[in-house]
């Protein structure tokens, strides 16, 4: 008999496990309007708020009247333009890198690349809280993959030393770690990948256009911009457009072009989307990009301190991805519905994005949030938090 999806799904919905999609409208910038109600944005990845910059719809529109709406093909078929190469030179410079290579999405680029560069005989270190499609990209090359414990070098060195191979060995760890929104220890992690003869892949999703002097991600941050390897990031979060990208030696990206199925297989990514990524770009190079990210440095110091101030678990959290730590998925899905009914649009995270026990609210913040509204955001959430017991009354 085919599977009972019906009781699937109400054994998820008992389990406070249940997804639904909701449909908002930005209104203005971090605030959107949502089941008839506005309130404010707390659970976006435009970090920046590049999303709804003039810039970057100017250069969309103009992308389409002069290209039209897509590309039409794959790149190694006929959807390979001039705008995307420009592009990926625009990253490569940005980055410090010899080339650079498009892909469609971050997962695109993770399943992609990791998939390309190892494969059976080969080792794959790897974060135990790296994101879901770092696990899937290593799960599919066939490569021996190894999870390490978070954020700890000492245990990867442990493990490095144990598992000798002929084989090529690639550690991989998320820049800014996507649900806990703590940051790699990258120095560490290049001293072992340079002593093990390792190659080095750092997924800096969350990172690129935020961290650093001038916004070139954890590893600028982290002062190991030119020791690593493998420099992936998106364009739809910080950048405020959609996409992601590589950046590296060019002989890996003549080897990703032949050899990334992800790539191979994907019509490219249309006009419209890789001049807005320009134009972002752009932005993050000037004096307003510069602005940008100090305010929301400035934004998210201000909530993450109050919020622990007030009795909140924030996990470890040193950057604008602030989650608040609630454990049971029923009573997370509890606070995140009370929080709209207040004004306040945060999504609760559960399993199987989050190990068992773990569920919380994850608070994103955005260089648009002014101070009046992240005041009363923690005012709310810490009353909330106590009407639920999530922090103690006299927290």
């Amino acid at each position: 008999m085919p599977p009972n999806y019906s009781a699937r799904l109400q054994r998820l919905k008992e389990e406070g496990l249940y997804r639904q999609l909701r449909i908002v409208e930005e209104t203005a910038p971090g605030k959107v309007t949502l089941e008839g109600r506005e309130a404010l944005l707390l659970c976006s990845n435009n970090y920046l708020g590049l999303a709804g910059h003039p810039a970057l719809k100017i250069a969309a529109q103009r992308a389409v009247a002069q290209w039209g709406t897509s590309s039409g093909a794959s790149r190694l078929v006929s959807g390979s333009m001039a705008l995307h190469e420009e592009l990926e030179e625009r990253i490569a410079a940005f980055k410090g890198t010899e080339a650079a290579l498009a892909f469609n999405s971050g997962y695109a680029a993770n399943t992609g690349i990791i998939g390309a560069l190892t494969g059976r005989g080969d080792m794959i270190f790897s974060d135990k809280l790296n994101h879901a499609s770092i696990v899937d990209g290593a799960r599919l090359s066939t490569a021996t993959l190894i999870r390490y414990p978070h954020n700890d070098p000492t245990a990867l060195r442990r493990l490095l030393e144990s598992h000798p191979t002929k084989g090529i060995r690639l550690i991989i760890t998320d820049g800014v770690f996507s649900m806990d929104g703590d940051i790699a220890r990258l120095r560490e992690l290049v001293s072992l990948k340079n002593e093990f003869n390792a190659l080095l892949m750092v997924d800096d999703a969350h990172g690129v256009g935020i961290l650093g002097e001038s916004g070139r991600g954890s590893v600028e941050l982290c002062r190991v911009l030119e020791e690593v390897e493998i420099q992936m990031g998106t364009l739809g979060k910080g950048l405020g457009s959609f996409g992601a990208y590589v950046a590296t030696s060019r002989d890996i990206v003549e080897w990703l072009i032949n050899n990334a199925r992800s790539f191979i297989f994907s019509t490219s990514l249309p006009p419209a989307v890789v001049a807005a990524s320009l134009a972002a770009l752009n932005i993050v190079d000037s004096s307003e990009g510069l602005e940008l990210r100090r305010r929301l440095a400035d934004n998210s110091h201000f909530f993450r301190e109050s919020l622990r101030a007030s009795g909140f678990d924030t996990l470890g959290s040193a950057t604008q991805i602030v989650p608040l730590l609630v454990g049971d998925a029923k009573k997370t899905m509890a606070f995140s519905r009370l929080l709209l009914e207040r004004g306040i649009f945060v999504q609760g995270i559960r399993p199987p994005t989050v190990p068992k026990g773990t569920s919380r609210l994850r608070c994103t913040l955005m260089a648009p949030h002014s101070r009046q509204d992240l005041v009363q955001a923690v005012k709310t959430i810490s009353e909330v938090g106590k009407e639920l017991g999530v922090v103690n009354r006299h927290g």
